[in-house]
């Protein structure tokens, strides 16, 4: 016999539409009943489209709710979400919360957690899509063949923290790290440039690991949540070759180190050589880059929420303490923080928005001609 679903809301609906549509799945052990939110039109229309009533206040929930996402700025916006956390938290309704958060609000969320006996979750998304999930369990495989050599990544200023995420699940853990920004561009280098550099360079170490990070430390006040060149991408390094994720929507591409064997030393050509390792080639995950954005934004991001959730589910089946995995979130954010200090405040760009370019505009399919 099935068990009833627990019923869950959603607080926020600008990325909580996201969350919203996670509800969708038939699998779900939740079921969505009801939006937190102020009323507006937007807040509205999703209560519409989704058959659920609004609710303004946490006093106006009814007794039978018992999860809630919480998918609204925290301290690092000027937003209440952590508040609004520790709210829902005291009524003894389980937590999952949208990233990011502060450090202090992440240790105040878990001991509200702790005193209330229920699970606190802290979600930063990204880590939950199935390219990234791909990413983490090949990289855990490549690390257990030896010790990475070396990291070598980029992103936008909006998603670093969750490329921390993304490396301490893939890697086992963060500590130790440092970093350490290249010097800003000399007065003769910003002359010779029609445009301000998008990206700031920086050296350091993660998981005891040398790191080369390249930041777009940008960011347009008109349009905070575009204007990213990309979100992440990611080598990592090792002996035998170098597993990447090319985009984090994939692929995700190993890419064996190219070795010259002494036996080609006696050969008429070097590919006469009769050892195995060169016939080794690049290999590509199962390439979900394929997806347009309205496939990712209406069924991979959701997908994602989803499995967040049946990890909440779990916690809360299993009475798992939430301590262990909220020590884990602290050490992103501090890790994070540690970056931002490092490249200092984004640079503001105006006017940034500007159509993408699709593909078939730059791509002749399946490879751009070359001349011979």
């Amino acid at each position: 016999m099935a068990h009833p679903k627990r019923r869950a809301i959603v607080c926020g609906t600008k990325f909580g539409r996201i969350y919203l549509k996670a509800f969708t799945d038939p699998d779900l052990p939740f079921e969505l009943a009801g939006i937190l939110g102020q009323g507006s039109a937007r807040t509205m229309a999703c209560a519409e489209r989704y058959g659920v009533p609004v609710y303004q206040k946490v006093d106006d929930l009814p007794d039978d709710i018992q999860a809630a996402c919480v998918v609204i700025g925290s301290g690092v916006g000027g937003g209440p979400g952590a508040d609004l956390a520790q709210a829902l938290m005291r009524r003894g309704i389980h937590v999952l919360q949208e990233h990011p958060l502060l450090p202090a609000e992440i240790a105040a969320c878990l001991r509200t957690a702790a005193a209330a006996k229920v699970q606190y979750h802290l979600n930063t998304h990204y880590v939950t899509l199935t390219p990234v999930r791909a990413f983490i369990a090949a990289a855990r495989r490549m690390v257990a063949h030896g010790r990475p050599v070396f990291i070598d990544a980029a992103c936008s200023i909006q998603v670093a923290y969750t490329l921390f995420d993304i490396l301490g699940e893939a890697l086992g853990g963060l500590r130790p790290w440092a970093f350490a920004a290249a010097p800003e561009w000399s007065d003769q280098l910003a002359r010779l440039s029609a445009s301000p550099p998008p990206y700031r360079n920086v050296e350091g170490v993660l998981a005891g690991i040398p790191m080369t990070l390249r930041v777009q430390n940008e960011l347009d006040p008109d349009d905070p949540d575009n204007f990213s060149h990309m979100l992440h991408r990611i080598t990592i390094g090792g002996d035998g070759g170098c597993l990447t994720l090319v985009d984090t929507h994939g692929p995700v591409i190993w890419t064996p180190r190219l070795h010259l064997p002494a036996s080609a030393r006696k050969t008429a050509t070097i590919d006469e050589a009769p050892d195995s390792h060169l016939d080794l080639a690049a290999l590509t995950a199962a390439d979900l880059s394929s997806a347009s954005h309205r496939h990712i934004l209406g069924s991979v991001w959701p997908q994602g929420v989803a499995h967040a959730l049946r990890g909440l589910h779990e916690a809360i089946e299993t009475g798992a303490s939430p301590m262990q995995r909220g020590q884990y979130q602290l050490a992103v954010c501090e890790t994070w923080q540690s970056l931002t200090r490092a490249i200092g405040f984004p640079n503001l760009r105006t006017g940034t928005t500007l159509p993408p370019l699709p593909a078939t505009s730059i791509l002749d399919h399946p490879l751009t001609k070359v001349d011979a």
